[in-house]
């Protein structure tokens, strides 16, 4: 069954977040969801999906494989379409994105 309408968009934004947080940065032991790296998630009505988010430096490692990590784990969601993934710098991340459980696991309490 598709899902359609208002309510089943906030039903596919679940699932997509919850697909971003099995994706993590091999250097933090957090999810990109809970460090606060997504800054937003669009979907269109064809179901096609536009991550926005950045990276916790412009020097990571990792820059390069953690776009297409998330393409992979969105994609696996129902009835997404198509998945694209933009790197922002603006704003800069900082410590005060991540979740409370964020911080708690890397000891910032």
């Amino acid at each position: 069954m598709d899902i359609k309408g208002e309510n089943s968009e906030n039903v596919l934004k679940d699932e997509i977040i919850t697909a971003l947080g099995t994706v993590y940065d091999p250097e933090i032991p957090v999810s990109i969801w809970e460090l606060g790296l997504v800054y937003n998630i669009d979907i269109d009505e064809k179901f096609n999906v536009l991550i926005t988010m950045t990276l916790t430096t412009p020097n990571c490692p990792e820059a390069e494989t953690i776009p297409d990590r998330v393409a992979e784990a969105v994609s696996k969601c129902k009835d997404v379409a198509d998945v694209r993934v933009e790197i922002v710098w603006e704003p800069t991340w900082t410590q005060d994105n991540m979740s409370e459980a964020a911080r708690l696991e890397l000891g910032f309490f």
